[in-house]
């Protein structure tokens, strides 16, 4: 796009917002009003083949991110349960909490959380920070090609990789084998089982934006028994799943899903997102093989697969932020090492939200948690009332927008305007900080990030890249 596009703050109204989205050719679902005593504040449930019907209060969930703050052992600091603390007070009936490696080689970060025997205690304390009546989940991951467990890229990878192994430093030493993923497989169970002593009513097998078990899902050249095939490129999940199932019978099993995917993308001519290539891409799950289309025939097998295990909870999601953040997170400001959007985000929001509504429609036993939101800004709420109103998603996912205004929820459900001075606007700082190594907050709007000291260092790592974008 030769242009930047309008800012959602500076839409005022319904009608201009509905003007821009008709200009553009996309459609948003948007309530008139928000109805504080409405679809939004119903109970759901979700339904799980071992846990049972686990009730939630209302259709707000906070979902899962990366923390950058814990300790180098993947303990929580205080900037981690003051974190969970304001999860506790978002009204949210859903709390899907943060990625949590199975083990240390797996972090993206060096501070990320680790759930494991010498860990779990900590663990469960974030649990205790969570309000009664919240549901809690606990997100377990492995970083796959993205692990940098101390700071320096150490990938391990599901299959070699034609445009990522370059900028993962992976080679053919970086491959799991079946024997390392066989081993894995048994890591993930033994972190649910931990979580289960730990509170957590459900966890998250987590399947998005790039990492290991997500890469699992396009390896269909992958030799040996976790590729080529679906049934052979779901063997993972099949096997955590039936481990969990016999070792922590009770627990709810969840799955965040990078429901679509996108062939990378790379700064182009005034810094604009384009294509790293062309030609053919049979590298994206839920992609039609140009790699800049859709093809959901596949995550349709896979959603019918976990109904067929049992599994009642799943979080839609797109993309990566590593290779194509402008599909994952739609955003009016890039991240300093990112692109600028090659499209209106609002174009990528509408994407998430209608792949999202075609997958609620066909799988209709799966208590669905949709994401792409925190672009909608001031007008979230009536996409939000919207959207599960017609049936697009059973929950409204919050992330972003949970680190600037946690209490966004709770304001909407009490009928309370919203605090504008707290509407998430997508500068990315949450991710341009620990990106460059700093502790993840929300620096421009939450006050206390306002004034924490490495502010000043956020402020000079966005002024190098700047420079280094002016200087090429």
């Amino acid at each position: 796009m030769s242009t930047r596009p309008t800012q959602v703050k500076n839409l005022k109204t319904l009608d201009a917002l509905r003007a821009h989205l008709d200009a553009l050719g996309v459609t948003i679902p948007l309530a008139d009003a928000v109805d504080p005593q409405g679809v939004l504040a119903s109970p759901t449930e979700v339904v799980d083949g071992s846990a049972g019907a686990i009730p939630v209060a209302n259709r707000f969930a906070v979902l899962p991110m990366e923390g950058w703050d814990g300790t180098n052992d993947g303990r929580p600091t205080d900037l981690v349960r003051r974190r969970w603390t304001r999860f506790g007070a978002s009204g949210c009936g859903l709390v899907w909490g943060e990625a949590t490696a199975v083990r240390p080689d797996g972090r993206a970060n060096p501070n990320q959380l680790v759930l494991d025997e010498s860990t779990a205690d900590d663990i469960a304390e974030l649990r205790g920070l969570l309000r009664p009546g919240q549901v809690a989940a606990l997100q377990l991951t492995h970083s796959g090609r993205w692990s940098r467990p101390e700071g320096a890229p150490a990938p391990r990878t599901a299959y070699r990789h034609p445009e990522l192994d370059d900028r993962s430093a992976a080679d053919t030493g970086s491959v799991l084998s079946d024997a390392d993923l066989d081993e894995l497989v048994e890591r993930y169970v033994a972190a649910a089982v931990l979580a289960q002593q730990a509170g957590f009513e459900l966890v998250d097998v987590k399947h998005c934006h790039g990492y290991l078990l997500h890469e699992l899902l396009s390896g269909r050249d992958r030799p040996g028994a976790y590729g080529g095939d679906l049934d052979g490129r779901t063997r993972f999940l099949r096997a955590v799943v039936t481990g969990i199932r016999d070792r922590a019978p009770g627990l709810a099993v969840a799955v965040r899903l990078s429901a679509f995917d996108l062939r990378p993308f790379v700064p182009g001519p005034g810094g604009v997102g384009v294509p790293a290539t062309d030609g053919p891409y049979p590298h994206a799950f839920g992609g039609d093989g140009t790699g800049l289309g859709i093809d959901l025939t596949e995550v349709h097998a896979f959603l019918a697969l976990l109904e067929e295990l049992g599994v009642g909870l799943v979080s839609t999601t797109a993309g990566s932020p590593y290779y194509n953040p402008h599909v994952q997170r739609p955003a009016f400001f890039p991240p300093s090492d990112g692109y600028q959007p090659p499209e209106d985000p609002l174009v990528g929001v509408a994407r998430q939200l209608a792949v999202t509504a075609e997958l609620a429609a066909a799988h209709p036993s799966l208590t669905i948690v949709g994401s792409g939101y925190s672009y909608l800004q001031d007008w979230l709420p009536h996409a939000a009332q919207a959207v599960v109103a017609g049936g697009g998603a059973s929950l409204v996912g919050l992330g972003r927008m949970v680190l600037s205004y946690p209490e966004l929820a709770a304001d909407v459900l009490a009928g309370r305007p919203l605090e504008r001075g707290l509407v998430c606007r997508t500068f990315s700082d949450c991710t341009t900080a620990p990106r460059n190594g700093l502790v993840s907050g929300c620096y421009p709007l939450d006050p206390f990030y306002k004034e924490h000291p490495q502010r000043v260092d956020l402020t000079q790592a966005k002024r190098a890249a700047k420079a280094r974008l002016r200087d090429g």
